[in-house]
C-alpha cells in the first residue's frame, strides 16, 4: 500500500510542473481515420483501433456488427436482427449468454455501462455514430474495471455553417424500410443537431420482426473563449422479436422454423429509454483542462423468453471528470498528465416470473410466486480514480508512461417477497449485500517514434467484479461469497506505421493476456437440486497476433481517383492454463483445452473503388474461423466466410448533396450464425420446443444473399 501512495505522489507531483505533450503533426495521405488512430495510439499506449464514418458506410450502419468485425480482434454476436449484441474483444466476453460483460462502453466519452459491470446496446442509434474507438486488452488504469477493454462510440453534429436538411431512406429484402430525418444548425457560437430515426423489418428468421424509433438532439454552445456546454439527450424505443435457437443439424441443412418454445410465448425484447447527458468543457489555463460530464439514464425493458416473463425499470445516473495538463519540463522534456474520477450508481427493479411450459393451452401460464418468482430492487455503486502521467524526451522522440487506478465496487439487493406473510409459501429471504476491496490496476509503457512509426510495448492490468446476479445462486438461497474479481494481466508489444509517403498505414500487435481466478458459470447439483453457478475456475492464457493495414492509391488522368484495398487478420492461441471442476459427481480436467467460442483465425479484407463520375465501390470479404462450443472441445462449429458489397453514386451540386446506392450482404450464400450458446450454456433444451431431447444452441444468420438500396439527401440552406 505504501509503494501504491508513493506512486501516486509521484503522478500528483507531476501534474504540479508538467507541460505539452509530443504531437504528431503528421499530414495522411492514405485513409482518414489513421490520424485519430494514430493520437489515440499513442493516448492510449496499447493497441487502439478506430472506425471512422467511411468505415461505418461500407454497410449499413445499423448493422454495426459488419462495421465492428472488420476490425481484428473484435468480434460481434446478437441474438436478433438488430438487437441483443455481444461484443467479444480479444476473446472477452463470449462466455456471456446475454448483455456485455468484461468490457467498457461509452457513448461521447460517457458510460454505457451500468454500475453492475453489464452493457445493453439495444436502445443506441448507431446510424447517428460518427466514429468508434476499441481499446484492446485491459484498459482499467483509464476506464475502470473490464478485462476486455473499452469500446467508445461517438456522434458529431455537422460543422459547416448554416441549416442543413438531410434525410435517409433505406429499403430491402426481409422488409427493410428505414428513415433518418435531420435538421442541423451552425453558428460562430453553437451547432444544434436534431434527428427522428425510424427502422422495421419483419427478420429473416420466424418471428424476428425489429421496430426501432429513436429521437434525438445534440447541442454543443460555447459560452466563451474557453469554455463550452454539450448536451444531449435521446428517447429511443426498440422492440425484437426473438425467434429462439435451433438444432445444428438444421442449422447446416439451411432449415430455420425458429424455436417452438420461443414461438408459444411470442417471445421478444421490448426497451424503451431515456438519456440525458451535460458534458462541460473548461480551458482553465493555457495548458490546463477539464471535462466534465454528468449523465442519466433510464432503461424500461420487457423481456418474454421461452422460460421467462420479466420486467424491469433500470435508472443509472453518476459523472465523469477529467483534468489534463501539459507542459516542458526543459528543453527536451515534454510532458503530460491526465488525471479523473468515474462515478456511476445504478438502481434497478426487477421482476421474474418462470413458465410453467406444461399448459399449451395458456403457453404463458407462469408458476407459483413463492416456487418461481422474485421481485428484487438493487443498488449498485461503482467508481474509478485514475491517474496517467506521460514523459517525453523529444530528441529521441521516447515517452514513458506511468498509471494507476483505483476500482472499486458494491452492491445491495433487497427481496420484495420476502416481507412476512406476503406470499403464502414464500420460505425464503434472497437479499443480500457485497463489496468488493478497491483494486489497483498499473499501466506502465514505453512509446518510441521512428520515421512515422510508432512502437509501444505495454504492461497493464484490468479486473472484473462479479455482478450482483452472479454472486448469489438462486435455487440455494445463499450468496456465493467465495467468489473472487477476477485479474488479467498483459503485455502487448504494438506498432502503428506509415509507409510510402503515408499512403499505407499499419498496426501489428503481440500480446499475452493472462486471467487469474477465472469466472465461469458451471451445472451442480445439491439433494436433487439442478443449478447453476458462478465460480472462480483458474487460469486462462490468451495469445496472439493481430495485424490490419490499410492502402489508398490516387491514379492520375484516369477516370478511378482511388483504389482503396485494407486487410485485417487475427491469430489466436487461447488455452485454459488451469480450469478443473467437478461435472457430473466426478472431477473433470480441461487444462490445455481451447478457450470456447474463440476462433483460431479470423479475417477481414476489402477493396474500394471511387472515379471521377461520382460512382463508387465497396466490397468487403471475411472469414470466421471453426470454433469450439463446450469446455472439452468436443463440438466443433464450421468455419464460414461473407462477401458484401456496395455499389452507389456521390454529388454535390450546389447547395445539394445526394447518395444513391444498391448493396448486398452474403453474396456467396454461405450458410453463418450469428450466435451461438457456450460454455456451461450449451445443451439448451426448452419445454414444448420442436426440439425433445436435441441440443438448440445456435442463431443462424441468413443462409442467401440479401440486398437494400438507398437514397441519401441533404440541403444547405
Amino acid at each position: 500500500m505504501n509503494k501504491i501512495l508513493c506512486f501516486v505522489a509521484v503522478l500528483l507531483a507531476a501534474f504540479s510542473y508538467a507541460q505539452e505533450q509530443v504531437i504528431d503533426t503528421v499530414a495522411i495521405a492514405g485513409r482518414s481515420k489513421v490520424k485519430k488512430e494514430r493520437a489515440e495510439f499513442r493516448r492510449h499506449a496499447q493497441s487502439t483501433e478506430t472506425l471512422s464514418e467511411y468505415e461505418l458506410n461500407r454497410n449499413n450502419p445499423a448493422f454495426v456488427e459488419q462495421s465492428l468485425n472488420t476490425i481484428p480482434g473484435v468480434q460481434v454476436d446478437k441474438r436478433t436482427q438488430l438487437g441483443g449484441q455481444r461484443v467479444v474483444v480479444r476473446g472477452y466476453g463470449n462466455d456471456q449468454k446475454f448483455n456485455n460483460w468484461g468490457t467498457k462502453f461509452y457513448l461521447n466519452s460517457v458510460p454505457l455501462t451500468n454500475a453492475d459491470g453489464v452493457t445493453l446496446l439495444e436502445d443506441i442509434d448507431f446510424s447517428l455514430v460518427n466514429n468508434i474507438e476499441v481499446i484492446k486488452g485491459p484498459a482499467a488504469t483509464m476506464y475502470g474495471g473490464g478485462v476486455g477493454g473499452a469500446v467508445r462510440f461517438y456522434m458529431r453534429p455537422e460543422t459547416r455553417k448554416g441549416v442543413t436538411l438531410s434525410e435517409k431512406f433505406a429499403a430491402g429484402s426481409f422488409g427493410l424500410l428505414q428513415t433518418n430525418t435531420r435538421v442541423d444548425a451552425v453558428g460562430d457560437s453553437y451547432s444544434l443537431m436534431l434527428n427522428y430515426g425510424h427502422l422495421q423489418s419483419n427478420g429473416y428468421r420466424p418471428r424476428g420482426k425489429s421496430l426501432k424509433n429513436n429521437y434525438a438532439f445534440m447541442g454543443t454552445f460555447k459560452l466563451n473563449p474557453k469554455q463550452s456546454l454539450t448536451v444531449y439527450t435521446s428517447h429511443n424505443f426498440s422492440y425484437e422479436g426473438v425467434p429462439g435457437q435451433i438444432s445444428y443439424a438444421d442449422y447446416y441443412a439451411e432449415i430455420d422454423p425458429g424455436n417452438l418454445a420461443y414461438a408459444k410465448k411470442n417471445a421478444g425484447n421490448t426497451f424503451v429509454s431515456d438519456r440525458v447527458t451535460v458534458s462541460h468543457n473548461w480551458g482553465i489555463l493555457h495548458n490546463l483542462s477539464n471535462t466534465t460530464s454528468v449523465y442519466f439514464s433510464h432503461l424500461d425493458a420487457k423481456r418474454v423468453a421461452a422460460g421467462a416473463y420479466e420486467q424491469s425499470m433500470n435508472p443509472n445516473y453518476g459523472f465523469r471528470s477529467v483534468f489534463s495538463l501539459k507542459n516542458k519540463l526543459s528543453a527536451d522534456f515534454q510532458n503530460a498528465v491526465e488525471t479523473g474520477i468515474e462515478f456511476t450508481n445504478s438502481r434497478a427493479l426487477v421482476t421474474n416470473y418462470r413458465f410453467t411450459g406444461t399448459n399449451d393451452a395458456v403457453p404463458t401460464q407462469v408458476q407459483e410466486l413463492a416456487k418461481g418468482g422474485s421481485y428484487f430492487k438493487n443498488y449498485n455503486h461503482q467508481h474509478t480514480v485514475f491517474a496517467i502521467d506521460k514523459i517525453s524526451y523529444v530528441p529521441f522522440e521516447l515517452t514513458l508512461l506511468l498509471g494507476l487506478s483505483g476500482n472499486a465496487i458494491d452492491y445491495q439487493r433487497d427481496d420484495l417477497l420476502a416481507l412476512p406473510g406476503l406470499v403464502p409459501g414464500y420460505n425464503k429471504d434472497m437479499s443480500f449485500q457485497k463489496k468488493f476491496k478497491t483494486v489497483f490496476t498499473p499501466h506502465i509503457a514505453l512509446q518510441k517514434t521512428w520515421l512515422k512509426q510508432i512502437f509501444n510495448l505495454s504492461y497493464s492490468e484490468g479486473y472484473n467484479a462479479p455482478t450482483s446476479s452472479t454472486a448469489f445462486i438462486g435455487a440455494l438461497n445463499r450468496a456465493n461469497d467465495n467468489l473472487l474479481p477476477e485479474r488479467a494481466k498483459m503485455w502487448d508489444l504494438s506498432v502503428h506505421g506509415l509507409l510510402d509517403h503515408t499512403r499505407l498505414d499499419y498496426q501489428i500487435s503481440v500480446f499475452r493476456i493472462d486471467v487469474e481466478d477465472k469466472l465461469t458459470q458451471l451445472s451442480s447439483n445439491e439433494n436433487g437440486t439442478n443449478y447453476t453457478y458462478w465460480a472462480n475456475t483458474g487460469r486462462q492464457k490468451n495469445q496472439g497476433l493481430e495485424a490490419s493495414l490499410g492502402y489508398v492509391f490516387r491514379p492520375e488522368k484516369f477516370f478511378i481517383t482511388s483504389v482503396r484495398p485494407f486487410f485485417g487478420v487475427s491469430y489466436y492461441d487461447f488455452k485454459y492454463a488451469d480450469f478443473q471442476t467437478v461435472l457430473g459427481g466426478k472431477l473433470t480436467d480441461f487444462t490445455h483445452r481451447t478457450v470456447v467460442g474463440v476462433p483460431r483465425t479470423k479475417i477481414a479484407a476489402g477493396l474500394d473503388l471511387e472515379t471521377q463520375f461520382g460512382f463508387y465501390l465497396m466490397n468487403t470479404f471475411s472469414y470466421m474461423d471453426d470454433v469450439y462450443t463446450d469446455f472439452a472441445n468436443t463440438n466443433s462449429v464450421k468455419s464460414f466466410t461473407q462477401l458484401n458489397s456496395k455499389f452507389g453514386y456521390k454529388h454535390g451540386f450546389g447547395p445539394w448533396e445526394i447518395d444513391a446506392y444498391v448493396a448486398g450482404n452474403n453474396l456467396t450464400s454461405q450458410i453463418n450464425y450469428t450466435f451461438l450458446f457456450l460454455g456451461n450454456s450449451i445443451n439448451d433444451s426448452d419445454a414444448g420446443s420442436n426440439y425433445p431431447g436435441v441440443k438448440t444452441d445456435i442463431n443462424p444468420g441468413p443462409s442467401k444473399a440479401y440486398f437494400f438500396g438507398g437514397l441519401n439527401v441533404k440541403y444547405h440552406f
